[in-house]
């Protein structure tokens, strides 16, 4: 991940509505939720639900996906990914083994 794709993924979850919506998403799983759902949850109007998302989308955090009459919003495991990459790319001045703790803390949450 470059750094300009890290600032838009930081902006987009520096807003208390899409940081919901993100960790609501990831709780989901694989399912998702369609978004009127995730609108529901959080009792968020749905056109500043589809303009939070949209950025969220942007940012490369969530994917979507139709179904039927209806979008389904993931989480982006490969756009998170990156991000904590990007986050931990010189972790401990390249020694790894000083990480340890903090990858398997992550790995166990």
């Amino acid at each position: 991940m470059k750094q300009q794709q890290a600032l838009d993924a930081f902006a987009a979850l520096s807003q208390e509505t899409r940081l919901a919506v993100f960790r609501l998403l990831v709780s989901a799983g694989p399912e998702g939720l369609a978004s009127g759902e995730i609108g529901e949850r959080l009792n968020v109007r749905q056109n500043t639900m589809s303009t939070n998302l949209g950025i969220l989308l942007k940012a490369g955090l969530v994917s979507r996906v139709r179904d039927g009459r209806s979008v389904r919003y993931h989480a982006n495991h490969e756009g998170i990914s990156g991000l904590l990459g990007f986050l931990l790319e010189d972790c401990c001045g390249g020694r790894p083994d000083l990480c340890q703790p903090l990858i398997r803390q992550l790995s166990c949450n």
